[in-house]
């Protein structure tokens, strides 16, 4: 079985119970190699909106905001996909016009320069015409734009059926099979 490397990038964006989520279903699969990294207001966000230290509840290796040894940090090392999940803002405003500052806006630098799938979630409203420009040149670049966006149709009955509906749809966009979310036109 070939594992899939997967970058998780989690910023300060209100938003934490999505990456929270992603992080504990891709936690629990053999077939995924799991690298995180997080932008300086992230760990402030996370204890607000999840509780806790990011770091202890991650159950992954977190690189450090500057550790350009990350294995991720180089297109060589042949990782497969990254997830920014919350994106801030101003994160997608630095990916998008090749800012590469933190290990963070370096890794997802490397997805796009690799024509590797780059999925972005941002979490803001309401968007002014910069975001919007930022977000366009960011799918311009080759990322998928998946906003952080629940879907009813499902009906979903927790909180977490409604992350559901965000995270399976960036499953579906790194490649992953799930049964997180009721697909549409399913019984």
């Amino acid at each position: 079985m070939t594992r899939r490397k997967i970058v998780v990038g989690i910023t300060g964006a209100s938003g934490a119970p999505y990456a929270r989520r992603l992080l504990a279903v891709l936690r629990g699969r053999d077939d995924v190699q799991l690298g995180v990294c997080v932008s300086r207001t992230a760990p402030e966000v996370w204890a607000l909106e999840c509780g806790g230290d990011l770091r202890e509840a991650v159950g992954a290796p977190v690189w450090g905001l500057s550790d350009y040894n990350a294995p991720f940090a180089s297109g060589s090392a042949g990782w497969h996909a990254m997830v920014v999940v919350p994106c801030s803002m101003g994160t997608a405003a630095r990916i998008a016009h090749g800012i590469s500052d933190t290990l963070l806006t370096r890794a997802a630098d490397v997805m796009l320069k690799e024509r590797r799938p780059l999925v972005v979630v941002p979490r803001e409203t309401p968007l002014s015409l910069v975001h919007l420009e930022n977000l366009t040149a960011l799918a311009r670049a080759g990322a998928v734009v998946l906003p952080a966006m629940p879907s009813f149709y499902g009906k979903p009955a927790t909180l977490d059926d409604a992350l559901d509906t965000v995270v399976g749809r960036v499953m579906d966009h790194l490649g992953l099979s799930h049964d997180l979310l009721r697909r549409w036109g399913a019984p």
